[in-house]
Protein backbone atom coordinates (compact mmCIF):
# COMPACT_ATOMS: atom_id res chain seq x y z
CA UNK A 1 0.00 0.00 0.00
CA UNK A 2 1.27 3.69 -0.83
CA UNK A 3 1.34 5.81 2.04
CA UNK A 4 1.96 9.26 0.14
CA UNK A 5 0.75 10.58 -2.82
CA UNK A 6 3.76 10.97 -4.80
CA UNK A 7 7.67 9.41 -4.25
CA UNK A 8 9.56 11.18 -1.54
CA UNK A 9 12.99 11.61 -2.36
CA UNK A 10 14.07 12.91 0.54
CA UNK A 11 12.91 9.66 2.38
CA UNK A 12 14.76 7.73 -0.31
CA UNK A 13 18.17 9.44 0.32
CA UNK A 14 20.85 6.97 0.45
CA UNK A 15 23.49 9.23 2.14
CA UNK A 16 24.37 12.73 2.87
CA UNK A 17 27.69 14.37 2.52
CA UNK A 18 29.59 14.61 5.69
CA UNK A 19 29.85 18.30 6.99
CA UNK A 20 32.98 17.21 8.59
CA UNK A 21 36.42 16.05 6.93
CA UNK A 22 39.09 16.75 9.69
CA UNK A 23 39.15 13.26 11.08
CA UNK A 24 38.53 12.95 15.03
CA UNK A 25 41.89 14.08 16.05
CA UNK A 26 41.72 17.59 17.72
CA UNK A 27 43.14 20.32 15.67
CA UNK A 28 43.75 24.19 17.71
CA UNK A 29 39.97 25.70 17.19
CA UNK A 30 41.65 28.24 14.57
CA UNK A 31 42.58 25.36 12.00
CA UNK A 32 38.94 23.39 12.37
CA UNK A 33 37.59 24.12 9.08
CA UNK A 34 33.89 25.00 10.32
CA UNK A 35 35.00 27.44 13.21
CA UNK A 36 32.87 30.28 11.24
CA UNK A 37 30.38 28.57 11.83
CA UNK A 38 30.16 27.75 15.43
CA UNK A 39 30.36 30.36 18.46
CA UNK A 40 33.06 32.79 17.65
CA UNK A 41 32.62 34.77 20.98
CA UNK A 42 35.20 32.50 22.64
CA UNK A 43 38.43 34.79 23.48
CA UNK A 44 41.37 34.79 20.78
CA UNK A 45 43.60 33.45 23.40
CA UNK A 46 42.11 29.79 22.96
CA UNK A 47 41.80 29.83 19.29
CA UNK A 48 45.86 28.79 18.84
CA UNK A 49 45.80 26.17 21.86
CA UNK A 50 46.65 22.46 20.89
CA UNK A 51 45.63 19.35 22.23
CA UNK A 52 47.40 18.61 24.48
CA UNK A 53 47.88 22.37 26.39
CA UNK A 54 43.88 22.69 26.59
CA UNK A 55 43.54 18.70 28.51
CA UNK A 56 46.37 20.14 30.54
CA UNK A 57 44.32 23.19 31.51
CA UNK A 58 41.13 21.94 31.29
CA UNK A 59 42.44 19.22 34.03
CA UNK A 60 43.63 22.29 36.20
CA UNK A 61 40.59 23.91 36.35
CA UNK A 62 38.56 20.38 36.82
CA UNK A 63 41.17 20.06 39.85
CA UNK A 64 39.65 23.51 40.95
CA UNK A 65 36.34 23.19 40.49
CA UNK A 66 36.25 19.96 42.72
CA UNK A 67 32.82 18.48 43.38
CA UNK A 68 30.92 21.91 42.58
CA UNK A 69 31.24 20.70 39.03
CA UNK A 70 30.05 17.01 36.98
CA UNK A 71 30.83 16.72 33.08
CA UNK A 72 28.77 15.14 31.21
CA UNK A 73 29.46 13.76 28.24
CA UNK A 74 27.62 11.66 25.37
CA UNK A 75 29.48 8.67 23.71
CA UNK A 76 29.64 10.92 20.18
CA UNK A 77 32.29 13.28 21.72
CA UNK A 78 36.06 13.34 20.93
CA UNK A 79 38.28 11.36 23.56
CA UNK A 80 39.47 15.21 24.37
CA UNK A 81 36.38 15.61 26.05
CA UNK A 82 34.73 12.26 27.29
CA UNK A 83 38.19 11.70 29.17
CA UNK A 84 36.99 14.54 31.71
CA UNK A 85 33.43 13.43 31.51
CA UNK A 86 32.09 12.36 35.51
CA UNK A 87 29.58 10.33 33.53
CA UNK A 88 29.44 9.10 29.47
CA UNK A 89 26.37 7.78 27.98
CA UNK A 90 23.67 7.97 26.06
CA UNK A 91 20.54 10.89 26.10
CA UNK A 92 18.71 8.43 28.47
CA UNK A 93 21.76 7.93 30.92
CA UNK A 94 22.96 11.62 31.07
CA UNK A 95 19.12 12.87 31.47
CA UNK A 96 18.98 10.53 34.70
CA UNK A 97 22.33 11.19 35.74
CA UNK A 98 21.11 15.13 35.28
CA UNK A 99 18.33 14.35 37.71
CA UNK A 100 19.73 12.40 40.46
CA UNK A 101 22.58 14.97 40.67
CA UNK A 102 20.32 17.90 42.46
CA UNK A 103 23.51 19.31 44.89
CA UNK A 104 26.03 19.79 42.27
CA UNK A 105 26.34 23.52 41.60
CA UNK A 106 27.60 23.53 37.47
CA UNK A 107 26.22 20.57 35.37
CA UNK A 108 28.82 20.89 32.67
CA UNK A 109 27.03 19.30 29.29
CA UNK A 110 29.32 17.87 26.87
CA UNK A 111 26.34 16.91 24.28
CA UNK A 112 23.94 18.84 21.94
CA UNK A 113 21.71 21.48 22.82
CA UNK A 114 18.53 19.60 23.42
CA UNK A 115 20.38 17.14 25.64
CA UNK A 116 21.35 20.63 27.88
CA UNK A 117 17.99 21.51 27.61
CA UNK A 118 17.22 18.27 29.52
CA UNK A 119 19.66 18.73 32.07
CA UNK A 120 17.92 22.47 32.89
CA UNK A 121 14.52 20.95 32.49
CA UNK A 122 15.48 18.11 35.57
CA UNK A 123 17.35 19.87 37.66
CA UNK A 124 17.38 22.28 40.54
CA UNK A 125 16.99 26.50 40.60
CA UNK A 126 20.09 26.48 42.29
CA UNK A 127 21.95 24.78 39.32
CA UNK A 128 23.83 25.79 36.04
CA UNK A 129 23.15 24.16 33.33
CA UNK A 130 26.65 25.24 30.81
CA UNK A 131 27.06 23.90 27.02
CA UNK A 132 30.16 24.70 25.88
CA UNK A 133 29.76 25.60 22.66
CA UNK A 134 26.31 27.06 21.77
CA UNK A 135 26.16 26.26 18.52
CA UNK A 136 26.20 22.90 19.39
CA UNK A 137 22.92 21.87 18.11
CA UNK A 138 21.35 18.67 15.86
CA UNK A 139 20.00 18.80 12.58
CA UNK A 140 17.55 16.55 13.55
CA UNK A 141 16.02 18.49 16.29
CA UNK A 142 16.07 21.09 13.33
CA UNK A 143 13.86 19.21 11.53
CA UNK A 144 10.79 19.40 14.52
CA UNK A 145 9.79 23.37 14.84
CA UNK A 146 6.96 23.87 17.33
CA UNK A 147 5.33 25.50 14.78
CA UNK A 148 5.31 22.79 12.35
CA UNK A 149 4.07 20.16 14.82
CA UNK A 150 1.44 22.49 16.41
CA UNK A 151 0.13 22.95 12.45
CA UNK A 152 0.34 18.74 12.06
CA UNK A 153 -1.28 18.38 15.28
CA UNK A 154 -4.18 20.91 14.24
CA UNK A 155 -4.49 18.93 11.57
CA UNK A 156 -4.97 15.68 12.68
CA UNK A 157 -7.78 17.42 14.55
CA UNK A 158 -9.80 18.14 12.19
CA UNK A 159 -8.94 14.80 10.16
CA UNK A 160 -9.80 12.46 13.19
CA UNK A 161 -12.15 15.24 15.07
CA UNK A 162 -10.20 14.99 17.77
CA UNK A 163 -7.12 14.13 19.14
CA UNK A 164 -7.56 12.59 22.52
CA UNK A 165 -6.23 8.81 20.74
CA UNK A 166 -3.67 10.12 19.50
CA UNK A 167 -0.60 10.26 22.14
CA UNK A 168 2.37 12.50 21.34
CA UNK A 169 5.90 11.15 21.54
CA UNK A 170 9.09 13.37 21.01
CA UNK A 171 12.32 11.75 20.91
CA UNK A 172 14.61 12.69 23.10
CA UNK A 173 16.32 14.45 20.36
CA UNK A 174 13.98 17.84 20.15
CA UNK A 175 12.77 21.14 21.64
CA UNK A 176 12.32 22.04 25.25
CA UNK A 177 9.18 23.03 23.26
CA UNK A 178 8.48 19.72 21.68
CA UNK A 179 8.93 17.80 25.22
CA UNK A 180 6.26 20.77 26.55
CA UNK A 181 4.19 20.06 23.96
CA UNK A 182 4.23 16.03 24.72
CA UNK A 183 3.65 16.88 28.52
CA UNK A 184 0.50 19.36 27.77
CA UNK A 185 -1.24 16.82 25.38
CA UNK A 186 -0.74 13.32 27.68
CA UNK A 187 2.56 12.59 25.20
CA UNK A 188 5.79 11.63 26.59
CA UNK A 189 9.73 12.15 25.80
CA UNK A 190 11.50 8.34 24.89
CA UNK A 191 15.35 7.86 23.88
CA UNK A 192 16.71 5.55 21.69
CA UNK A 193 17.25 3.05 25.01
CA UNK A 194 13.43 2.93 25.84
CA UNK A 195 11.56 3.74 22.57
CA UNK A 196 9.61 -0.36 22.60
CA UNK A 197 8.63 0.65 26.47
CA UNK A 198 7.63 3.78 25.79
CA UNK A 199 5.69 2.97 22.61
CA UNK A 200 4.19 0.14 24.23
CA UNK A 201 2.83 2.69 27.27
CA UNK A 202 1.64 5.39 25.00
CA UNK A 203 -0.43 2.39 23.28
CA UNK A 204 -2.16 1.77 26.58
CA UNK A 205 -3.14 5.52 26.66
CA UNK A 206 -4.46 5.83 22.61
CA UNK A 207 -5.32 4.27 19.47
CA UNK A 208 -2.39 5.89 17.56
CA UNK A 209 1.22 7.38 18.05
CA UNK A 210 2.28 10.70 16.95
CA UNK A 211 5.99 10.60 16.94
CA UNK A 212 8.88 12.86 15.74
CA UNK A 213 11.30 14.08 14.81
CA UNK A 214 13.02 10.85 14.17
CA UNK A 215 10.83 8.65 11.54
CA UNK A 216 13.62 6.29 11.64
CA UNK A 217 13.39 5.40 14.88
CA UNK A 218 9.70 5.56 14.92
CA UNK A 219 9.60 2.84 12.22
CA UNK A 220 12.21 0.21 13.73
CA UNK A 221 10.31 0.41 16.93
CA UNK A 222 6.71 -0.42 15.25
CA UNK A 223 8.47 -3.07 13.29
CA UNK A 224 9.70 -4.70 16.43
CA UNK A 225 6.29 -4.63 17.49
CA UNK A 226 5.35 -6.28 14.99
CA UNK A 227 3.15 -3.17 13.81
CA UNK A 228 2.84 -3.50 9.91
CA UNK A 229 4.89 -0.76 7.71
CA UNK A 230 1.48 0.15 6.04
CA UNK A 231 0.03 1.18 9.50
CA UNK A 232 3.05 3.26 9.84
CA UNK A 233 2.63 6.89 7.80
CA UNK A 234 5.09 9.49 7.20
CA UNK A 235 4.16 13.05 7.22
CA UNK A 236 5.69 15.67 5.37
CA UNK A 237 6.07 18.87 7.33
CA UNK A 238 7.53 20.69 4.60
CA UNK A 239 3.78 21.25 3.02
CA UNK A 240 1.96 23.93 3.11
CA UNK A 241 -0.98 23.35 6.36
CA UNK A 242 -3.93 21.98 5.16
CA UNK A 243 -1.42 19.08 2.88
CA UNK A 244 -1.77 16.78 5.55
CA UNK A 245 1.60 16.19 5.54
CA UNK A 246 1.31 14.63 2.09
CA UNK A 247 -0.67 10.94 3.57
CA UNK A 248 -3.31 8.94 1.55
CA UNK A 249 -6.50 9.59 3.63
CA UNK A 250 -7.61 6.19 3.68
CA UNK A 251 -3.82 5.14 4.77
CA UNK A 252 -3.91 7.95 7.72
CA UNK A 253 -7.28 6.34 9.11
CA UNK A 254 -5.92 2.73 9.10
CA UNK A 255 -2.40 4.33 10.62
CA UNK A 256 -1.19 3.32 13.65
CA UNK A 257 1.95 5.31 13.90
CA UNK A 258 2.20 8.76 12.43
CA UNK A 259 6.37 9.79 11.74
CA UNK A 260 7.63 12.72 10.99
CA UNK A 261 9.90 13.12 8.34
CA UNK A 262 12.88 13.57 10.06
CA UNK A 263 16.17 11.74 10.38
CA UNK A 264 19.94 11.91 12.20
CA UNK A 265 22.39 12.74 8.81
CA UNK A 266 24.98 10.77 10.35
CA UNK A 267 22.91 7.65 10.30
CA UNK A 268 21.23 8.19 7.34
CA UNK A 269 24.63 7.24 5.71
CA UNK A 270 24.31 4.00 6.13
CA UNK A 271 23.55 1.65 3.54
CA UNK A 272 22.90 -2.25 2.99
CA UNK A 273 25.52 -1.98 0.62
CA UNK A 274 27.97 -1.01 3.25
CA UNK A 275 26.80 -4.12 5.05
CA UNK A 276 26.97 -6.19 2.19
CA UNK A 277 30.55 -5.55 1.27
CA UNK A 278 31.65 -5.83 5.04
CA UNK A 279 30.25 -9.40 4.82
CA UNK A 280 32.35 -9.99 1.67
CA UNK A 281 35.23 -8.76 2.98
CA UNK A 282 34.80 -10.38 6.55
CA UNK A 283 32.92 -13.94 6.30
CA UNK A 284 32.25 -14.05 9.81
CA UNK A 285 31.21 -10.42 10.40
CA UNK A 286 28.69 -9.34 12.89
CA UNK A 287 26.70 -5.79 12.08
CA UNK A 288 25.39 -3.95 14.64
CA UNK A 289 23.76 -0.67 13.75
CA UNK A 290 21.66 2.32 15.50
CA UNK A 291 18.22 2.37 15.30
CA UNK A 292 18.22 5.62 13.67
CA UNK A 293 19.28 4.26 10.75
CA UNK A 294 17.07 3.27 7.80
CA UNK A 295 14.81 0.74 8.12
CA UNK A 296 16.79 -1.52 5.44
CA UNK A 297 20.14 -1.43 7.19
CA UNK A 298 18.16 -2.47 10.38
CA UNK A 299 16.58 -5.11 8.88
CA UNK A 300 20.07 -6.00 7.17
CA UNK A 301 22.19 -5.88 10.90
CA UNK A 302 22.21 -8.44 13.19
CA UNK A 303 21.39 -6.38 15.96
CA UNK A 304 20.16 -2.32 16.81
CA UNK A 305 20.45 -0.96 19.37
CA UNK A 306 21.23 2.50 21.80
CA UNK A 307 25.00 3.47 22.21
CA UNK A 308 24.37 2.05 25.22
CA UNK A 309 23.29 -1.60 23.43
CA UNK A 310 26.32 -1.07 21.00
CA UNK A 311 28.80 -0.46 23.61
CA UNK A 312 27.85 -3.56 25.83
CA UNK A 313 27.17 -5.60 22.44
CA UNK A 314 30.93 -5.11 21.52
CA UNK A 315 31.77 -5.47 24.79
CA UNK A 316 30.23 -8.62 25.33
CA UNK A 317 31.30 -10.60 21.82
CA UNK A 318 33.81 -13.19 22.21
CA UNK A 319 37.69 -12.71 21.68
CA UNK A 320 38.74 -12.48 18.42
CA UNK A 321 35.27 -11.35 16.99
CA UNK A 322 34.55 -8.91 13.93
CA UNK A 323 31.78 -6.27 14.47
CA UNK A 324 31.32 -4.22 11.87
CA UNK A 325 29.25 -1.00 13.69
CA UNK A 326 26.52 1.83 11.96
CA UNK A 327 26.89 4.81 14.07
CA UNK A 328 29.04 7.63 14.64
CA UNK A 329 32.53 7.37 14.51
CA UNK A 330 33.91 8.79 17.77
CA UNK A 331 32.63 6.15 19.37
CA UNK A 332 33.38 3.46 17.22
CA UNK A 333 36.55 4.65 17.57
CA UNK A 334 36.57 4.40 21.77
CA UNK A 335 35.24 0.75 21.18
CA UNK A 336 37.91 -0.50 19.33
CA UNK A 337 40.42 0.99 21.45
CA UNK A 338 38.79 -0.59 24.68
CA UNK A 339 38.23 -3.80 22.85
CA UNK A 340 42.12 -4.51 21.31
CA UNK A 341 41.21 -8.54 21.16
CA UNK A 342 38.25 -7.61 18.61
CA UNK A 343 38.24 -6.10 15.34
CA UNK A 344 35.68 -3.39 15.14
CA UNK A 345 35.30 -0.99 12.50
CA UNK A 346 33.05 1.28 10.97
CA UNK A 347 30.91 0.58 8.00
CA UNK A 348 30.95 3.73 6.64
CA UNK A 349 34.27 4.21 5.00
CA UNK A 350 34.30 8.02 5.37
CA UNK A 351 35.35 9.29 9.01
CA UNK A 352 32.14 11.42 9.46
CA UNK A 353 31.94 12.57 13.34
CA UNK A 354 28.49 13.97 14.38
CA UNK A 355 29.46 17.61 12.78
CA UNK A 356 27.08 19.63 15.86
CA UNK A 357 28.63 16.89 18.27
CA UNK A 358 32.12 17.56 17.41
CA UNK A 359 31.62 21.52 17.96
CA UNK A 360 32.48 20.94 21.77
CA UNK A 361 35.76 21.50 21.06
CA UNK A 362 38.16 21.10 24.33
CA UNK A 363 39.16 24.71 23.42
CA UNK A 364 35.41 25.52 24.31
CA UNK A 365 35.81 23.18 27.54
CA UNK A 366 38.62 25.01 28.74
CA UNK A 367 37.08 28.43 28.32
CA UNK A 368 33.85 27.97 30.38
CA UNK A 369 35.74 25.80 33.19
CA UNK A 370 38.39 28.72 33.57
CA UNK A 371 35.63 31.12 33.72
CA UNK A 372 33.83 29.29 36.08
CA UNK A 373 37.10 28.92 38.70
CA UNK A 374 36.67 32.86 38.78
CA UNK A 375 33.26 32.98 39.21
CA UNK A 376 32.41 33.56 35.59
CA UNK A 377 29.51 31.76 34.18
CA UNK A 378 28.82 31.47 30.44
CA UNK A 379 26.67 29.95 27.57
CA UNK A 380 24.09 28.80 30.55
CA UNK A 381 21.01 26.70 29.41
CA UNK A 382 17.93 28.43 30.81
CA UNK A 383 14.18 27.08 29.68
CA UNK A 384 11.28 29.12 30.29
CA UNK A 385 9.50 28.15 33.12
CA UNK A 386 6.56 27.62 31.84
CA UNK A 387 8.03 24.90 29.32
CA UNK A 388 10.14 23.72 31.79
CA UNK A 389 7.03 22.58 33.81
CA UNK A 390 5.29 20.81 31.42
CA UNK A 391 8.72 19.39 29.60
CA UNK A 392 9.24 17.96 33.11
CA UNK A 393 6.12 15.99 32.96
CA UNK A 394 7.01 14.76 29.62
CA UNK A 395 10.16 13.82 30.85
CA UNK A 396 9.11 12.17 34.15
CA UNK A 397 6.62 10.34 32.43
CA UNK A 398 9.54 8.40 30.87
CA UNK A 399 11.91 7.98 33.77
CA UNK A 400 9.14 6.34 35.36
CA UNK A 401 9.03 3.75 32.81
CA UNK A 402 10.89 0.66 34.25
Amino acid sequence: MSIITKPNPYFQMSQLQCETDTGIDTLPLASESSFGSWQTTIPEEYWSLDAETLVKRISEARRDLGPEAIVLGHHYQREDIIQFADQRGDSFALAEYAAKNDQTKYILFCGVHFMAEAADILSTDSQHVILPNMEAGCSMADMAREADVKNAWSELEDFFGSTDDIIPVTYMNSAASLKAFCGENGGVVCTSSNATQVLTWAFQQGKRVFFFPDQHLGRNTGHLMNIPLEQMVLWNWRLSPGSLGDVVPHALENSKIILWQGHCSVHQRFTPQQISDARDKHQDAQIVVHPECRHDVVQSADANGSTAFIAEYVANAAPGSTIGIGTEINLVARLAKENPDKNIFCLDPVVCPCSTMYRVHPAYLAWVMEELTKGNIHNQISVDPGVKTHARTALNRMLELR
